[in-house]
């Protein structure tokens, strides 16, 4: 299954993406934490309920890679939370 993407993916963190949209994890942001990027390190954001999280990180985990972190957070707009999301974060996505 491979999906289009507008802007294409980074090749970093394309086939985590992949991975994670195979198993209908609903992705929204990612980035590969190249010099220059909106992250500093590779970094993949999707949306889901409570336990979301916890399948996403099962599914990194069962594939094979390397996480770092898992993180549900909030943005802040016009003044007000906005969410929540999460977040996966990964050591080096590219080479697992």
């Amino acid at each position: 299954m491979t999906s289009e993407f507008d802007p294409p993916l980074d090749t970093g963190v394309a086939r985590i993406v992949e991975i994670l949209r195979r198993a209908r994890v609903e992705t929204f942001e990612s980035c590969d934490g190249s010099p220059g990027h909106a992250f500093s390190e590779p970094t993949v954001r999707f949306h889901g309920g409570v336990a979301e999280g916890f399948r996403a990180l099962a599914v990194a985990l069962q594939a094979g890679f390397s996480v770092g972190k898992l993180r549900r957070f909030w943005h802040i707009l016009d003044g007000e939370p906005d969410g929540p999301y999460w977040e996966l974060t990964f050591t080096d996505p590219a080479s697992d």
